[in-house]
């Protein structure tokens, strides 16, 4: 039986095997911040830190764990 693998996991993954930065999905960066899906969408527009583009897709980002890092010890 073939095991159902998220898509953003999946391009999250590629992209840290393949790149030195490494990138979270929109969601465990909120979850790391205490914010849900939509509240960290809003949160990276309003304070532009960094979207890393999906490709084949117009609305979908990774962001990068570095500044996701550094928010979270200033807290």
């Amino acid at each position: 039986m073939q095991v159902f693998e998220d898509w953003n996991q999946k391009v999250k993954k590629t992209f840290n095997a393949t790149n030195p930065e490494v990138v979270l999905t929109v969601t465990e960066a909120g979850s790391l911040l205490g914010l849900s899906k939509d509240q960290m969408k809003l949160y990276v527009d309003k304070n532009k830190l960094t979207k890393v583009p999906i490709m084949r897709s117009v609305h979908r980002y990774l962001l990068l764990k570095s500044e996701i890092d550094r928010i979270v010890q200033a807290q």
